[in-house]
């Protein structure tokens, strides 16, 4: 054969390789691995479950993004991800539009969570109520003062709309579980794209507040204690007050997919609420669902 037309029959060689056994390669690696995305909040508690679960079976693949609770069900919802992480129960108008796409959204509850308002540690306020909480992120209370505090003007921290801690923070601090309440957080609040920035930033920030997931807090933040109201006692966000319903700002932890689990999700979701699953809620500073 011309020396020419070898080298070209091994470009097709190569080129046929490439068309047909690339794409199987990665059929089987798709069989294989798991999509999962959504709530911010949970994304080290997946990432720990994925860890472990891939050590059990270096065949399986689990990947885990953020980017909000939001975002995960509308990954759910356009097919791109087999399961939405959320901080809080899917809306009435994404099922519908779950529907309108052929998605049926299956809900776990796979843990619970207290959500931790902190504080710079350097800041002397260490209790509020939940009336003050409103106050403070409607903008009814601008000065830290007005707390107790030092001369400073508060700087308020939230995590962005799209985000389940977002959405349960405004219904139930802000709104006071009123399903009719129209409150809003303050316009100069600080919109954030993790918690992992809300804690960094009021590490850096003596006059900042912030909230979210406890499993976040660290020694650079100060947990506030929270109340019902003036009245009730101040609970700290802790494991155990989240457990037995005395801290006022807990919530559980949903994972959506697409119809009952089946196959390597089933797997994955069945290893999640065993009790090596649920003891890694426990390590992650979050509250298992099942003892």
């Amino acid at each position: 054969m011309p020396k020419g037309i070898t080298g070209m029959f091994r470009k097709w060689m190569i080129a046929f390789i490439v068309l047909i056994f690339v794409p199987l390669a990665y059929a089987g690696l798709a069989k294989n691995s798991i999509q999962v995305k959504g709530s911010d909040t949970m994304v080290n508690l997946a990432q720990a479950w994925a860890e472990k679960y891939m050590q059990k079976d270096a065949l399986n693949f689990v990947a885990v993004t953020g980017g909000g609770s939001g975002t995960g069900l509308s990954s759910l919802i356009s097919g791109t991800c087999n399961i939405a992480m959320s901080s809080r129960n899917i809306k009435a108008k994404e099922i519908v539009l779950a529907k309108q796409k052929g998605i049926n959204p299956y809900e776990i509850k796979a843990a619970l969570d207290g959500l931790a308002v902190v504080v710079n540690p350097a800041n002397p306020v260490a209790k509020l109520t939940i009336e003050q909480l409103a106050g403070i992120f409607t903008a009814k209370i601008t000065n830290w003062k007005e707390l107790g505090g030092l001369d400073e003007k508060i700087v308020l921290l939230s995590r962005e709309v799209n985000s389940g801690t977002h959405v349960y923070f405004k219904e139930h601090v802000l709104r006071k579980n009123n399903p009719n309440g129209q409150e809003e957080f303050a316009p100069g609040a600080l919109m954030l794209s993790s918690s992992q920035a809300i804690a960094d930033e009021v590490a850096a920030n003596s006059a900042a507040i912030g909230y979210y997931g406890m499993g976040y807090i660290s020694s650079k933040q100060k947990p506030v204690s929270i109340a019902r109201d003036a009245r009730s006692e101040y609970i700290m966000p802790k494991i155990e007050n989240v457990i037995s319903g005395k801290y006022p700002i807990s919530r559980p932890l949903f994972l959506y997919t697409n119809g009952a689990p089946s196959g390597i999700v089933k797997d994955f979701l069945d290893f999640v609420l065993s009790k090596e699953g649920q003891e890694i809620v426990l390590a992650t500073d979050f509250v298992p669902v099942i003892k």
